[in-house]
């Protein structure tokens, strides 16, 4: 019976980006999908800024905008007048108090955005086995090493096939077998629910923003309207409601009754299709799995786990964060860096994310589906530098859930992995938000621009370690004759054998590691070295010990201008709310999430805080006499 690290149930968003990690890292995986291809065309559209950088870091983004999506920069709202609508406002997709690199929501197709995973999937000996289901498995432990039988088939009964499993992972959607057979309930969140027509097609009209993502509400309805690539563009109108006395969620309409509402819903404005490409009626209702795992070996996530409106732009984004964080998670229990526990927090991390996403949609999605009276709520278009004196609920709703639309509110709890008070791992060098870092543990890590030292080019810092399963440890260095004995200190500290470091180091040193940039010495963490000082007075070789010195590519100097922090000296540091001067170390998740931040000292605390923190982490002691896993 062939054996595999993973099994992947259904190959959309959340499933391929686990895919993607875990074949880059080496893994064996059986992937089947029950469709015969990729999607051709509709459902998920919209790429988050948060997303974005996601996809930065995986190495995908060239490959996505190579499509030439559409970008929204500000959503529009119209709303009822006298003689039809009229807009009463507009609002930026990611306001500029979003510290975001890429301030717009990306839109472009889900079977576009499938391919580009599909071909790095296959690039790195993966491939998606098509059209196979799966029907029946079993966490039976008949095997030690791998626990899970499952039993896959063909669509059409032809060929079947059983194989065994470390893991079996269910992304097949709001219709899940492995979630029906698990017994996991959905909860619904909000008992009223709409029935909604999406389209996407090429249109002509008078409309004058439908380049614009918009809200309308007219006395005929309610439309979403979201570009889209190859001059197309995506409706969203409301069919029916649970408020309607004879109201039918599976109601359906075909697509000229639709377009007939559209055209009522724009008045004045006309508008008529010149094709249509995708045409679809579903109804919306929030709901969550009540669990994401039972065992640590069966797991679910996207729709699988959660279902919602797409009004907000949350399904694939939710989806990606889903696999990322349970990917690196297998990856580190599977390479011995942590302990099977670890897996606990994929579910406590994501269902709360998740169950905050539905309480958001449940009011966004009511809000935008339900008419609004009268023009009179917004006092009249708003002017490029003046605000309405008044703001429909809805608007305020907008407005406030954007840091959380955008996809940079997502914020983990305490736990092992995001250092509190409460931490297993305490010392009186551990900093927290508003106590020496602005930084907030179980949040993502702030952008920052510096210069890299060996090459002169100005880069992002936070995108310098890609996605590769590795810690990120960031050495602020402060102004270097400041923080020399203390830097020297910590690399001393490293270098034992029964370090957090030094425990992981790689153990063949046969293998030639010469052109390695991000994990010369070992798979678990990643050395990013930042210095308060202009780059041509930063010498790597006589200003850090060896092990950080090995990071040649990872060397910066901290001398680029933040408009964030604009009397600051060293930015980078200033925007993390460290001491310039003495600086500190920012600990990293492998999935761009704050773990720990840690004062820089003379002497061994530094070094003993971090021992304390990957500790707690990896489920060991180190720093004593020996560390063994």
């Amino acid at each position: 019976m062939e054996k595999y690290d993973i099994v992947i149930v259904g190959a959309g968003p959340v499933g391929l980006t686990l895919s993607t990690c875990l074949a880059r890292w080496g893994y064996k995986i059986k992937h089947i999908d029950n469709r015969p291809e990729p999607t051709p065309t509709g459902r998920a559209d919209g790429i988050q800024p948060r997303s974005l950088d996601l996809l930065r870091n995986m190495g995908l983004k060239r490959q996505i905008m190579a499509y030439e999506p559409a970008k929204v920069y500000e959503v529009a709202f119209w709303d009822p007048a006298a003689s039809g609508i009229h807009r009463t406002g507009t609002w930026a997709s990611c306001p500029k108090f979003i510290d975001a690199r890429y301030p717009f929501t990306t839109l472009l197709h889900q079977g576009m955005i499938e391919r580009v995973f599909i071909e790095d999937i296959e690039k790195h000996g993966g491939k998606i086995q098509r059209p196979w289901t799966i029907t029946d498995f079993e966490n039976d432990g008949k095997d030690a090493n791998y626990p899970v039988q499952v039993s896959l088939a063909h669509v059409d009964g032809t060929q079947k096939e059983t194989v065994r499993a470390k893991y079996l992972f269910s992304g097949e959607g709001a219709r899940s077998f492995v979630r029906d057979k698990l017994g996991v309930k959905i909860i619904h969140k909000d008992p009223i629910s709409h029935v909604w027509g999406v389209m996407d097609g090429v249109v002509r009209t008078d409309f004058p923003d439908i380049k614009m993502k918009c809200t309308i509400h007219s006395d005929a309805g309610s439309i979403m309207v979201i570009p889209r690539e190859n001059n197309m563009v995506r409706l969203y109108i409301q069919i029916a409601s649970s408020t309607d006395p004879d109201f039918n969620p599976r109601k359906s309409a075909t697509a000229e009754e639709v377009q007939a509402r559209a055209q009522a819903i724009l008045k004045p404005y006309s508008i008529t299709w010149d094709r249509v490409e995708w045409y679809s009626v579903y109804p919306i209702g929030q709901g969550i799995a009540e669990r994401y795992t039972l065992d640590e070996r069966v797991f679910m996530g996207g729709d699988v786990c959660h279902t919602h409106s797409p009004k907000a732009g949350q399904g694939m984004n939710t989806a990606f964060l889903d696999a990322v964080n349970l990917a690196w998670k297998i990856h580190h229990v599977e390479s011995g860096f942590s302990p099977r526990s670890i897996l606990k927090t994929y579910e406590s991390e994501r269902k709360l994310i998740a169950e905050n996403l539905l309480n958001f949609d449940a009011k966004y999605a009511k809000l935008f589906s339900t008419r609004l009276p009268s023009a009179g709520e917004v006092a009249g278009a708003t002017q490029a530098n003046q605000m309405p004196a008044e703001e429909n609920e809805f608007i305020k709703t907008f407005k406030a859930s954007c840091e959380f639309t955008s996809g940079y509110g997502v914020a983990y709890n305490a736990n092992t992995l995001n250092w509190s008070s409460a931490h297993p791992a305490q010392h009186p060098l551990f900093l927290s938000a508003g106590n020496g870092t602005t930084l907030r543990t179980g949040r993502i890590l702030l952008p920052a621009t510096v210069t890299r030292v060996c090459d002169a080019n100005v880069v992002h810092l936070e995108q310098e370690i890609p996605l590769n399963g590795s810690y990120r440890f960031y050495l602020f260095a402060g102004e270097p004759e400041a923080t020399k004995n203390a830097v020297k200190d910590l690399a001393a500290h490293m270098g034992k054998k029964s370090s957090f470091y030094g425990t992981f180091l790689h153990k063949n040193e046969d293998v030639d590691r010469y052109h390695e940039r991000h994990n010369p010495h070992t798979q678990f963490l990643s050395i990013c070295t930042i210095f308060n000082a202009p780059r041509s007075q930063i010498s790597i070789a006589k200003q850090l010990p060896s092990v950080f010195a090995r990071y040649n590519d990872h060397v910066y100097a901290d001398d680029v201008w933040d408009q964030r922090v604009p009397d600051a000296k060293a930015a980078a540091h200033a925007k993390m709310g460290l001491d310039e001067r003495k600086g500190g170390i920012v600990v990293v998740r492998p999935d761009g999430y704050v773990g720990c931040v840690v004062r820089l000292e003379e002497g061994n605390g530094t070094g003993e805080a971090l021992d304390a923190y990957f500790g707690a982490v990896c489920g060991q002691k180190f720093g004593g006499e020996r560390a063994s896993l």
